[in-house]
């Protein structure tokens, strides 16, 4: 099941229309609407400055949060869309939707390595990359994953974890129609360096045996 949820704080607006929402804004909120789930749109506000920061955070539009708004039951919610300002590009509206649980939706879900004392690489001084530290899973939403799981055990260098690798939850799959890579285990520097070294050696070598030859040949 879903791990912490974020909260979203928000009061509900007095009145609707465009003379509400230009006063919400003057009172320094964002004037927004939360729909669906079979009851009636509700008109909120939330503080300018909160939103602005999730926003720059990232991933608004596919965050699940848990809406809390005093005199109402908290509700999970996902943003549908949030209008800015031409000029400014700054919020002035924004829509959020209810969720049922068996509500499908995209979110980025955590991806975790387990048993790294079990990887032949890693034990052989390998470095694991991680191409992608969370995945983009189309869920339900009352089936949301912690995270996905990546088992190192026997992963050697040169190894590369594929989502085909992973067991999926239940019901989730990659937004992305692609075998796309999660992870990989290189080699250490210090292996990568001795091993540039010797086939520059033997490049050497083999130049040299080959202007011996042509030397013996004239």
């Amino acid at each position: 099941m879903a791990g912490k949820i974020p909260d979203l704080a928000a009061t509900v607006r007095t009145g609707t229309g465009k003379g509400a929402a230009r006063q919400s804004r003057r009172d320094g909120n964002v004037p927004g609407v939360v729909f669906g789930g079979d009851v009636d749109p509700l008109a909120i506000d939330i503080r300018f400055n909160a939103l602005l920061k999730l926003l720059k955070a990232g991933r608004f539009k596919s965050t699940l949060f848990n809406l809390k708004v005093e005199g109402h039951d908290d509700v999970r919610v996902i943003c549908r869309d949030v209008q800015r300002d031409p000029v400014k590009d700054l919020p002035t509206h924004f829509d959020l939707m209810r969720l049922r649980r068996t509500t499908k939706i995209a979110l980025f879900i955590p991806v975790e390595f387990i048993n790294d004392e079990e990887a032949p690489g890693l034990k052989r001084g390998g470095v694991l990359t991680v191409v992608r530290p969370e995945v983009e899973l189309v869920v339900t939403a009352g089936d949301i994953p912690d995270h996905i799981t990546v088992d190192l055990t026997g992963k050697d260098i040169g190894d590369v974890i594929h989502i085909s690798d992973i067991d999926l939850p239940a019901g989730a799959k990659p937004t992305i129609d692609r075998d796309f890579v999660i992870a990989n285990i290189s080699a250490p520097s210090s292996l990568r360096s001795a091993d540039d070294e010797e086939e520059g050696e033997e490049g050497a070598a083999e130049e040299g045996a080959v202007e011996a030859a042509e030397e013996t040949e004239e």
